[in-house]
């Protein structure tokens, strides 16, 4: 059966009993997915969001973050002093949508309409090393690394083939990178020479480490179906 979306009081809404249906009823408006992705490694300051989230108005972030609210998978608070600001969280329920990022980025970078080279966040980039980790190629590896875009850091480890990352203070690591995300893409994803990258990436500690941990990740190949992109982009 063909799915219609209607306006009802309480906003757009697919009439479908379907769980993927009611999934997208809480989270299908356009940016709505890519707000609760921004909040996926902890609260978010307003600004912060409409920063990362390129071409998002103020307007809209607004009624997406309310609508996640009123759904359920958002909540508002405020930091205690000396920060006091009001900030943007996911509720338990809401971090439990974390699977369906990590599958649907794996799905959706196999297409070759896919391109890797287009802006991209700072959480964005460590939800894809999530995303793209290959236990096998770490093997037994073990090792800590800390990330530092602007005034974001973020540390990633690598224990018994398995990939955490968090944001906030780096400690005890191996090798602190420092440089924007679309650069450390380009050395992970791209496979870009560091040397190349020259005074835009920084790396402070074992740069071995980092160099193996680069060859965790690659991209998966294309979808063999034929498609034709130009049809695709006017759909």
């Amino acid at each position: 059966m063909k799915l219609e979306k209607v306006t009802t009081k309480s906003g757009r809404r697919y009439h479908d009993a379907c769980g993927a249906a009611h999934g997208l009823d809480l989270v299908g408006e356009r940016w709505a997915l890519l707000v609760v992705r921004e909040l996926m490694m902890g609260p978010r300051r307003f600004s912060d969001l409409r920063k990362d989230l390129c071409g998002l108005s103020a307007n809209v972030l607004t009624q997406r973050l309310e609508g996640l609210e009123a759904a359920g998978v958002v909540r508002r608070r405020k930091l205690p002093p000396p920060a006091s600001v009001q900030v943007y969280e996911l509720t338990d329920w809401g971090y439990e949508i974390e699977p369906v990022f990590i599958v649907l980025g794996r799905w959706a970078a196999r297409s070759p309409a896919h391109d890797p080279t287009l802006p991209i966040s700072a959480v964005s980039t460590m939800l894809s090393f999530k995303t793209m980790f290959d236990a096998g190629r770490a093997g037994k590896a073990a090792m800590a690394l800390g990330f530092v875009f602007g005034d974001e850091s973020f540390q990633v480890t690598v224990s018994e083939g398995r990939l955490q990352a968090r944001r906030g203070e780096i400690g005890g690591v191996d090798v602190t990178v420092t440089t924007q995300p679309p650069l450390l893409v380009a050395a992970v994803y791209g496979k870009v020479p560091l040397a190349t990258l020259g005074g835009d990436m920084t790396i402070d500690g074992d740069q071995g480490v980092f160099e193996r941990f680069i060859d965790f990740f690659h991209l998966p190949e294309k979808a063999t179906e034929s498609v034709t992109l130009a049809r695709f982009g006017n759909t």
